[in-house]
């Protein structure tokens, strides 16, 4: 799956909207530097918060890594949680996208990787987003956890079912849904969360390159049914 260009500012659909504090924005259109300043900002946010997260983070360290001064990064945003906000809230908008395009008429070894495939594409694409969003959800979610127990509950709740109906008519290996969809989460979104782990070990060499073939090769051998 093809994202949209690496941009903070641009990671946004129109679906399952979480309900979160909203943002902001100033009644006149903005001129191209204050829009060129808004990504900055947002950009530097990213950053800073997917290395430090919320509570380790401060505007400051934002203003400097945006090259702006404070008074001015408040112009566009109130507060940090505010440009937090911000970037979780475009970040939601997209993180259901790649499950949701499993499609329960396509064949089904193919749909499941083609998810991972997506999954992992995230995770080399956007590592920043990434790691944010696991920061988010090792302070116990306290911005998404409705999002997490509604929306994302039930999406994986429906592809569940679409596992065990494959599952049914011997298309795939007998299977426990949620926890197949846990593995694809936790062995794509390690390559972006634990990069500097994996870069340690691999050295040079892109990470990437090799583990899209392993994962399928993995996930192929798990979900082939017996005796075909």
């Amino acid at each position: 799956m093809q994202l949209p260009q690496k941009d903070a500012n641009t990671l946004g659909s129109d679906h399952r909207r979480p309900k979160i504090e909203q943002v902001h924005t100033m009644s006149k259109p903005e001129t191209r530097i204050q829009q060129r300043n808004r990504a900055a900002i947002l950009s530097a946010g990213l950053d800073i918060f997917s290395q430090f997260g919320l509570r380790g983070s401060t505007l400051d360290q934002i203003a400097d890594a945006a090259g702006l001064s404070k008074p001015n990064l408040l112009y566009y945003f109130k507060s940090k949680d505010a440009i937090y906000t911000a970037l979780l809230e475009r970040l939601l908008e997209t993180w259901l996208d790649p499950l949701q395009k499993m499609d329960a008429n396509g064949d089904p070894i193919k749909e499941i990787l083609g998810y991972v495939h997506r999954k992992l594409a995230m995770s080399k694409d956007y590592p920043r987003e990434s790691r944010l969003f696991a920061n988010e959800i090792l302070q116990g979610a306290p911005h998404i956890a409705d999002h997490l127990s509604q929306d994302l509950r039930q999406l994986v709740d429906e592809k569940a079912v679409v596992l065990k109906t494959w599952e049914a008519a011997g298309k795939i290996a007998p299977i426990d849904p949620h926890h197949l969809v846990f593995s694809i989460w936790a062995m794509t979104q390690h390559y972006a969360d634990f990069d500097v782990q994996v870069r340690a070990v691999l050295g040079d060499k892109d990470p990437f390159e090799d583990a899209m073939a392993y994962l399928d090769t993995l996930f192929r051998r798990m979900l082939t049914p017996p005796n075909s």
